[in-house]
């Protein structure tokens, strides 16, 4: 019975113990820390010289792989980055790293990865601090378990640390100072891309700082409506506003010139018991459609050849057939002399063209050796010349719209200055508005000064006396001298008719010679009802002649 009970209790145990020992025997399969995901061990030292020594290992776990793209370049300001330099690269393990462009790449594929790297630019002098700082982790494509770091300086002990984690900015769980001043940072759970920004404080000139800033403003952030941009283009429509004031006072101004009343005395010198026409401010006729109107016009030529044959230059003659009067012919009594304006001179040349001493009207239609042109040109600069006009009235800028141009253009490289300094290049668009609003209103400012004005004023006066001035009461001696240097004022303002009428009695041989002395045909006459005929047929023959030469002109 013993022996039975002994057997079967050393089976049991044999059992047992052989149960044991093959559970002893089976290799157990050791939980490592990388089955829970991807971690990071990050160790920091600051060395002497500034740089900051970093060693980075990186664990991932079978079948996966782990990739960050680190950015060099951090935004501390809206217009500023805090730029790194990373040199020195190597890495141990199966993974790889390296710097591309503004970014430090880490590649990590399943096992561990140590990747070594020097830092410059991470120690920053602040006001009353050094400041190191790095990115632990950020830019990784996946999920970290856990993110952990070593902080080391050449001080004992830190003023100051700082560790966010995750996009949000929270702080980190663990970020401390250990044995020996060595901080210790710990973080888990992150999310692909989340990093973690460890800046320490260190006391001032603890190491050289080396710390690099850029300025991100872009040529469009200079182009960015701010409040000195506004304020620019408020100064600058002032300033139009301005100017459009300015021209509509200077244009009404010039448009209400003194309204002089009839004068004749003023038209008429007496002296002793002789009576002469003086045209006032010594304007002649020519000149005077230009004074009114600003520019120069087929009846002011026409108006300067019968001025040149009152004033003995040239002499008009009809010239009949058995019809009557077919043509005209003009005829050199005097060559251009030094008493002739410019404009004169090339009047004459126009109807004696080519040094010729005559010619007939029917030989200068269609243009045929006319040129007005020159006479343009030459009345514009006499009347500037006088003093009537303060520039050209043919020019279309004038000084003011030459400084509108330098305005502009002014703006235009202020613009591109501000622009390339990333200033408010705004405040040059808008001096270059301002200076092209002054060019477009420079045509319309008056070309007439005040002498102009007042000129033009005169002239109106001229008018009451062509209305006004009785023919009897001037010495009969005189009468003709008066009638013959006021015609062509008549001519040229249209009164010709009226001035005819009044003077329709005188008689041209009162004096004693035969006829006007500048209009053939009229010898015997005893009064001037004949020439109040002759006169319009030749002053509407002359303006038609030289209409086609301008209109000539014009086509080509």
């Amino acid at each position: 019975m013993f022996k039975l009970v002994g057997a079967v209790a050393a089976a049991f145990a044999l059992l047992v113990g052989g149960g044991a020992a093959a559970a002893a025997q089976e290799p157990v399969q050791p939980e490592t820390q990388s089955d829970s995901g991807v971690t990071v061990g990050v160790e920091l030292k600051v060395e002497p010289d500034g740089l900051l020594s970093v060693t980075e290992t990186v664990t991932v776990p079978s079948g996966q792989e782990a990739n960050r793209h680190a950015p060099l370049r951090l935004l501390v300001g809206e217009d500023t980055e805090r730029v790194f330099a990373v040199r020195d690269v190597t890495a141990d393990g199966a993974g790889a790293a390296e710097v591309a462009g503004d970014e430090f790449v880490i590649r990590a594929p399943e096992g561990e990865t140590t990747v070594k790297y020097t830092v410059d630019g991470a120690v920053a002098e602040l006001r009353d601090q050094q400041e190191i700082r790095w990115r632990l982790a950020g830019g990784w494509d996946t999920d970290l378990a856990e993110v952990t770091a070593s902080f080391a300086a050449p001080v004992p002990e830190a003023s100051s640390i700082r560790c966010l984690a995750g996009a949000s900015g929270r702080q980190c769980e663990l970020a401390e100072t250990g044995d020996g001043g060595v901080i210790k940072i710990e973080q888990t759970e992150l999310e692909a891309g989340d990093p973690v920004d460890l800046a320490v404080g260190l006391p001032s000139a603890t190491v050289p700082a080396n710390a690099r800033f850029a300025d991100t403003a872009t040529l469009a952030n200079a182009f960015v409506l701010t409040s000195t941009a506004v304020f620019g283009f408020a100064v600058a429509g002032l300033g139009i506003v301005a100017w459009c004031g300015f021209l509509f006072w200077s244009r009404r101004r010039d448009a209400s010139v003194p309204d002089v009343p009839p004068q004749p005395s003023e038209i008429l010198l007496h002296e002793n018991d002789r009576v002469f026409f003086a045209s006032p401010d010594g304007v002649l006729p020519g000149q005077v459609g230009t004074i009114v109107d600003g520019k120069a016009d087929v009846v002011d030529v026409t108006a300067t050849v019968v001025d040149l044959a009152v004033r003995n230059y040239v002499l008009i003659a009809p010239v009949r057939d058995a019809d009557g009067i077919a043509d005209w012919r003009i005829s050199r009594k005097n060559d251009p002399d030094e008493s002739l304006h410019a404009y004169e001179r090339a009047v004459f040349q126009a109807v004696l063209p080519s040094g010729a001493d005559t010619a007939l009207l029917s030989e200068l239609r269609s243009g045929r050796g006319i040129d007005l042109k020159p006479f343009d040109e030459a009345m514009y600069t006499d009347v500037v010349a006088r003093g009537w006009f303060s520039r050209p009235p043919g020019s279309g800028r004038g000084f003011a719209g030459w400084a509108g141009i330098v305005l502009a253009l002014l703006g235009l490289l202020l613009t591109v200055v501000l622009a390339l300094s990333e200033g408010d290049a705004l405040l040059g668009l808008a001096l270059i508005v301002f200076g092209l609003a002054i060019t477009a209103g420079a045509p319309l400012l008056p070309r007439r000064t005040a002498r102009g004005r007042a000129l033009a004023g005169q002239i109106r006066g001229l008018i009451g006396y062509l209305h006004s001035v009785p023919a009897d009461e001037i010495p009969e001696a005189d009468r003709e001298l008066v009638f013959s240097r006021s015609l062509p004022y008549a001519v040229v303002l249209r009164e010709t008719e009226r001035w005819l009428n009044t003077f329709a009695d005188l008689d041209p041989e009162a004096d004693g010679a035969a006829g006007l002395y500048w209009f053939a045909g009229l010898e015997g006459e005893r009064d001037l009802k004949r020439l109040g005929t002759h006169l319009p047929a030749l002053l509407t023959a002359l303006d038609g002649v030289l209409a086609e030469a301008g209109h000539l002109r014009s086509l080509r």
